[in-house]
């Protein structure tokens, strides 16, 4: 049996996997916080739909030709979802690819995203980015 949290987080992972950015951006609330990690090409945190569009979608869709965000295993904490897969990719500026596992922190809220945290290795992002 899954909870409302956990199929609305399956059905954002579902939608980038079909590229539907609208289909990811539809899960947050309209305030919600979005971090990617420090190292990260994309660090910061975005408020609202719109920043996260403009910050990180947009900029994922331009800089990398067939990124994916893969989840392997999600992990069911009621109002707190966790999931853990893999990134890969490759960096159109050098050509490089890169396979490179995440973690995602899910808070949520009657399945609407409050916020979402992102762990992952940037160092091997890194390598991808550089020359």
């Amino acid at each position: 049996m899954t909870g409302k949290n956990l199929d609305a987080v399956r059905e954002s992972y579902a939608a980038s996997a079909r590229g539907d950015v609208e289909g990811i951006l539809a899960l947050l609330a309209p305030d919600a916080r979005w971090t990617e990690m420090a190292g990260f090409p994309y660090a910061g945190t975005y408020v609202g739909r719109e920043e996260v569009l403009n910050g990180v979608f947009s900029r994922l869709g331009g800089e990398w030709a067939d990124y994916r965000a893969d989840p392997e295993e999600y992990v069911d904490g009621g109002d707190t979802i966790v999931v853990i897969g893999f990134y890969s990719g490759v960096y159109r500026a050098t050509g490089k690819a890169m396979r490179v596992r995440f973690t995602h922190v899910w808070k949520l809220r009657d399945g609407v995203a409050v916020s979402f945290e992102q762990f992952t290795d940037t160092a091997l992002v890194a390598k991808a980015l550089s020359a």
